[in-house]
């Protein structure tokens, strides 16, 4: 677990389900994330974020408020998708917060603190990637100091020419 000044990082927990569940059928916090998820793929997206964590050490981590004790999104490190030349091979930092979380900084807060946590885990180079139309995450990325990587750029490869979230860019940091 790891804790910010508002935030509790942790491992997910059952009760986090229905708030993920309820996160993943907003049509704003799901418009460059791509289709929304009805219940059984939302609990099949945090099993899978529970086994990844499990296998590798890490992954996405539930963020829980620290005041409220409400689960608001999640933030942490992942091995980056296969296919994608510069990025494949290093850690991906990424997040998604709950509608009413957004505005507070509170990604900003989580990432940073995911990104130390890496450093202190000894990687020296962490990614990002978003969609070309999302603005916010773009913003987080440049206040947690990550560098905007043109040179790999790239069109997602699940997605079909003309998909409006084909086009990803691509960012970094370096310790």
């Amino acid at each position: 677990m790891i804790e910010t000044a508002r935030l509790l990082i942790r491992p997910w927990a059952e009760a986090d389900r229905a708030p993920f569940a309820a996160m993943s059928t907003d049509p704003e916090v799901m418009q460059h994330l791509g289709p929304l998820l009805d219940r059984a793929a939302s609990d099949a997206t945090v099993d899978r974020l529970m086994a990844m964590q499990q296998a590798v050490g890490h992954g996405f981590w539930a963020l829980e408020d620290r005041v409220s004790s409400a689960f608001i999104g999640f933030c942490g490190l992942k091995p980056a998708p296969l296919g994608i030349p510069g990025l494949t091979g290093f850690p991906e930092i990424g997040w998604r917060l709950a509608r009413h979380a957004w505005g507070q900084g509170l990604a900003s807060e989580a990432a940073q603190a995911a990104i130390d946590w890496g450093w202190g885990q000894g990687m020296t180079r962490i990614v990002a990637m978003t969609v070309a139309a999302n603005t916010r995450s773009q913003a987080v990325m440049q206040r947690i100091g990550m560098q905007r990587r043109p040179d790999l750029d790239f069109d997602h490869p699940q997605l079909l020419p003309g998909n409006p979230l084909r086009p990803h860019i691509a960012a970094e940091i370096l310790q």
